[in-house]
């Protein structure tokens, strides 16, 4: 449904976007992530049409984004990290015109725009004036404004930006929800909305791509060994030394305190190893109290640190 193939965008000899290559799959949700400054809004206003590219090709649904801008453009609906709203007007008023600029037949402009106040939970102020409206209302007015024309390419750069926890809850359920019927590009700085919402994962730094994957295989990627974290009663020294010596283990730290009270350990164990059952069997022979024993996931937020950061070295 899309694809970049070298895009590259250059200001006054510096390179913003410097040789990507990537592709969105129908019905897709891909994650866009990166820094400020990387690139990702500039990559968004090439895929929109908003500015061309100064090397490279982008198309969508198979039409180029600069010798068919007018087609590309009907079958996109975008949300810029500032909503292109006229504070001036109505809420409904507002996506009327929406609607009629981006050639939804006058029959069903009314159902369109009710359906997308519906799905965005903004039917409560729909004769409120744009201007007056807190900006997390004017946030999910923009979000409307890109579903009107059933697009078949959603492009949202910080979708939940200045919204409340129940509202980015609502949002991220409607982005889930667009899976399959809709192929959508979502750039945002919450890690955890993606990893909740995105089935793949585009990384760029410094203009160049850096990754690309699912959440869950980049943290694979990047993970150098098997974590497990441990609540044990018992005397601190011995346990750990205990733990050391169980085949696979490579390194235990525990945390400072009293053998008085339970004590937390995080158990490296070499990659692709499960030491869990072994872990247990060592602390219940010696009459210690395991209150606690999870293997530890490495979060996106992890993955994204350790790449940029090696990136940037």
């Amino acid at each position: 449904m899309i694809e970049v193939e070298h895009l590259t965008k250059a200001y006054n000899g510096r390179k913003a976007v410097d040789d990507i290559s990537f592709r969105v799959e129908k019905g897709e949700i891909l994650g866009f992530l990166g820094p400020n400054g990387a690139g990702k809004t500039t990559t968004m206003r090439i895929l929109t049409c908003y500015m061309p590219a100064t090397d490279g090709t982008a198309r969508v649904a198979g039409f180029d984004v600069f010798e068919n801008s007018l087609e590309v453009r009907k079958r996109i609906g975008y949300l810029p990290e500032n909503p292109p709203l006229y504070p001036e007007m109505t809420v409904q008023s507002y996506l009327h015109f929406v609607a009629k600029i981006k050639g939804t037949p006058s029959a069903q402009r009314k159902t369109q725009v009710e359906d997308a106040m519906d799905r965005c939970s903004i039917t409560d102020v729909r004769d409120r004036i744009i201007g007056k409206l807190s900006k997390g209302y004017k946030q999910r007015v923009g979000l409307a404004q890109s579903l009107l024309n059933n697009p078949e390419v959603l492009i949202l750069d910080e979708p939940t930006i200045g919204l409340d926890p129940k509202q980015i809850f609502e949002v991220r359920s409607l982005i889930k929800n667009l899976a399959g019927t809709h192929t959508v590009i979502l750039s945002t700085h919450i890690l955890p909305e993606v990893s909740m919402t995105c089935n793949r994962v585009v990384i760029i730094n410094d203009g160049r791509l850096i990754a690309i994957d699912t959440p869950q295989g980049l943290a694979n990627q990047q993970k150098g060994a098997e974590r497990i974290a441990l609540l044990i009663e018992g005397p601190r020294e011995a346990v750990r030394q205990k733990l050391a010596s169980i085949p696979g283990v490579m390194s235990v730290q525990a945390e400072a305190g009293s053998d008085a009270q339970p004590a937390g350990f995080t158990v490296e164990c070499k990659l692709n190893t499960d030491l869990r059952r072994d872990i247990a069997n060592a602390v219940v022979t010696q009459g210690w109290g395991l209150l606690e024993l999870r293997g530890v996931s490495m979060s996106l937020e992890d993955v994204f640190i350790n790449l940029v950061t090696k990136e940037e070295v």
